[in-house]
């Protein structure tokens, strides 16, 4: 009787056994195909969203009537630092345009127009387009010359940078893309650094 006892309590434990191995290789197997799935959909923030493309088309002309800015500086300003700081804006900013306009082609997604598209987008009410000058604005600034033309200029430019960087902060605020990403926060880097130059010169001109 003790004999066929013993070998009862033998198999009892050895089933025991097997009934925990197949729990902990369940558990293993469970753990692991959850990894997979949690790395899927931390890749979505990555993605290009609409707020990316509202970025970036609303960006190009918004640049492109900054360098249009810039570039009266050379006739119209007789003030070197004035000129210099235009060229840079601009020389910074023609690079980006084309950054962008390669951007939206990648995409497939429209390019704005370059010619009559400032005049097109006034009065958008977009909360990025801030800061782009009427057309009677640019004109008066075309028609401008001297430290007459340097207050004006450098009036004009900031209101235009703070308008570029509302758009940049939406951007990073609601864009996934990384590369409209990162051109957002160098935008913002950038023209706040303009912003204080001009501001220090204004108090000159």
């Amino acid at each position: 009787m003790n004999t066929i006892l013993r070998a009862r309590l033998l198999a009892g434990v050895a089933a025991t056994g097997l009934v925990l191995t197949g729990c902990a290789s369940g558990t293993d197997s469970s753990a692991g195909s959850a990894t997979p799935g949690s790395s899927s959909s931390s890749a979505a923030p990555g993605e290009r969203n609409e707020a990316d493309v509202t970025f970036v088309q609303g960006m190009i002309p918004h640049h492109r009537q900054a360098v249009e800015m810039t570039e009266l500086a050379a006739a119209r300003s007789e003030n070197p630092e004035v000129v210099d700081l235009a060229a840079r804006i601009g020389g910074g900013q023609q690079p980006e345009i084309v950054q962008m306009i390669g951007m939206l082609e990648e995409w497939g997604a429209e390019v704005p127009a370059a010619d009559g598209a400032m005049e097109g987008m006034q009065g958008m009410d977009y909360g990025g387009m801030s800061g782009m000058m009427t057309p009677e604005q640019m004109r008066g600034l075309a028609q401008a010359s001297g430290s007459a033309f340097d207050r004006m200029f450098l009036l004009m430019m900031t209101e235009h940078h703070r308008g570029a960087i509302e758009m940049a902060q939406i951007e990073l605020r609601e864009g996934a893309d990384p590369e409209a990403l990162a051109l957002a926060q160098e935008i913002i880097d950038t023209q706040q650094a303009e912003i204080a130059e001009m501001e220090t010169l204004l108090e000159q001109v």
